[in-house]
């Protein structure tokens, strides 16, 4: 009996054969959002604890999701992340890094690459592509859970029904957008950076998509996944034409800079938070 030599016929996703000599995407530090959207969802569950409209409802920034910096904690984590990079061996090390527009992860890459210079390994120029952005939530732009349901208690039903990878607020995107302009990213980078090793610094709906596109055609509704923390790393290695998962959200360089669990943004993926 001769022995199945397809994915089809073994049953496994089809997968895209990539160039790529590796890809490693880090999920920006803790932001002031994220902060203030963890205390929201503590509130949300502690019974003796009088409301708070301003924190259980919505981030008081006066700013653009796009324009949220880090927290105190959330620099002190890239700095830890700048030393995971200088540490990395050769082989491992970024030949082109990608970066998320957006303030957050611009601030993480920036403290990230000084420090790794500070301890002798200069990085690579970053680039910086909208397609990383993280998932625009259109009108709940920076509103924890608690408001949007109370705001728009038809609209947080709607989403229940739809399931979170298809939901799309009024004026936002859902993860499945996110994963189309992510997929056409990587498609692209294929085609132009054969055999480099490539580091994204963005978000955590970014690297759920990641996960989903590299899976391959065919590959199930990511409905389950893990939460995906600040500052983690998530790592794929180039496996004879493919990208294979190594690790998915580690925080082990972090040591006592890291947050438990992690934290997350109004639109990931089954998980309450803050900007992702």
């Amino acid at each position: 009996m001769t022995e199945p030599s397809s994915a089809a016929e073994r049953g496994e996703p089809p997968v895209h054969r990539h160039r790529l000599g590796g890809l490693t995407a880090v999920r920006h530090a803790e932001s002031v959002a994220n902060e203030r959207f963890a205390a929201a969802a503590r509130g949300a569950t502690d019974r003796h604890r009088p409301p708070d409209r301003e924190s259980d409802a919505q981030v008081p920034l006066g700013k653009a999701d796009a324009l949220v910096p880090l927290s105190d904690r959330g620099v002190r984590q890239a700095v830890t992340l700048g030393a995971w990079l200088a540490a990395l061996p050769p082989a491992h090390r970024p030949d082109l890094v990608l970066c998320s527009p957006y303030r957050r992860a611009r601030q993480t890459w920036s403290v990230m690459a000084r420090e790794a210079a500070r301890r002798g390994h200069p990085a690579a120029r970053p680039l910086f592509d909208a397609r990383l952005r993280d998932r625009e939530m259109g009108v709940f732009e920076l509103l924890t859970p608690v408001a949007i349901a109370a705001a728009a208690p038809e609209e947080a039903r709607r989403r229940a029904r739809t399931g979170e990878w298809f939901y799309r607020p009024p004026g936002g995107e859902s993860h499945a957008d996110v994963a189309l302009r992510v997929g056409d990213l990587l498609t692209r980078l294929d085609a132009v950076a054969g055999g480099a090793r490539v580091l994204v610094v963005a978000h955590d709906a970014v690297v759920t998509a990641l996960r989903h596109v590299l899976d391959g055609i065919g590959a199930p509704v990511p409905e389950d996944l893990p939460p995906v923390p600040n500052a983690s790393v998530t790592r794929w290695v180039a496996d004879r034409g493919r990208l294979r998962l190594e690790v998915f959200g580690d925080t082990g360089h972090l040591g006592d800079t890291g947050h438990p669990g992690g934290t997350g943004h109004p639109g990931d993926t089954g998980r309450p938070g803050g900007d992702g």
